[in-house]
């Protein structure tokens, strides 16, 4: 009876219990190939892996908006399987300035250049993405390079099934919504990386589901990673 009553209140929020395997070994070896191409700590960067492992046979493509080095993707196309359609979108020249909007957390790590998590706010050349998607096998990987007001509004969209949103401040983390949450099908996931690192990533998320009355909710993967389920 317990276990029934676990079960029901897992899948009112959108949850499955079968999605919660303890098995994470199999990724640690992707973080260690490609931890000189990513930002994400360990323990982060293998519940991303196990995350989308639950939700890889969802038709749709993978989309990564703020990609720097491409190794999070690189490990999470490993967890894809070959035929999923993989894009990438970055400017390679940093982040944009931030806004009062993204907190001051946001504006004093952008102004602290010296700080080591600086790294050149956010810089990577666009050669490290592809060495990364090529150690994935997956050279055919679309890397679309400028600024996403340039890059999304011309990207010639089709259903998503995976789309991770590591764009940082609220301006872009709501021009990625606007652009391609739309696209998301239903029972498909948005990845929301910076969404308890800085204020305006999490305003723009609150602010884009409410403003378009979306039922979809803020789900939590293993009281870490912060993603969204479709809901229509």
């Amino acid at each position: 009876m317990k276990k029934k009553i676990v079960k029901k209140i897992f899948e009112t929020a959108g949850l499955h219990i079968s999605r919660y395997d303890t098995s994470l070994a199999s990724y640690e070896s992707l973080y260690e190939k490609y931890k000189q191409f990513t930002m994400v700590p360990k323990d982060w960067y293998v519940q991303n892996l196990a995350l989308c492992n639950q939700y890889k046979d969802i038709p749709g493509t993978y989309i990564e908006c703020g990609t720097w080095r491409g190794g999070m993707s690189a490990g999470i196309a490993e967890v894809l399987s070959p035929e999923k359609e993989i894009h990438l979108f970055d400017s390679f020249e940093g982040l944009p300035k931030a806004q009062e909007i993204d907190g001051d957390a946001a504006l004093k790590w952008q102004s602290n250049t010296d700080d080591p998590l600086y790294y050149e706010n956010c810089k990577a050349e666009r050669k490290f993405a592809e060495e990364a998607m090529r150690l994935a096998s997956r050279p055919n990987a679309q890397i679309h390079q400028g600024w996403f007001d340039q890059t999304l509004p011309t990207f010639t969209k089709g259903p998503i099934a995976i789309l991770r949103l590591d764009a940082d401040w609220y301006d872009s983390t709501m021009l990625c919504l606007d652009q391609l949450f739309p696209y998301v099908v239903k029972g498909g996931i948005v990845i929301i990386d910076d969404y308890y690192t800085w204020d305006g990533c999490s305003r723009a998320v609150h602010n884009y589901l409410s403003r378009g009355q979306q039922s979809s909710r803020i789900s939590q993967w293993r009281d870490r990673i912060p993603y969204i389920i479709k809901k229509n």
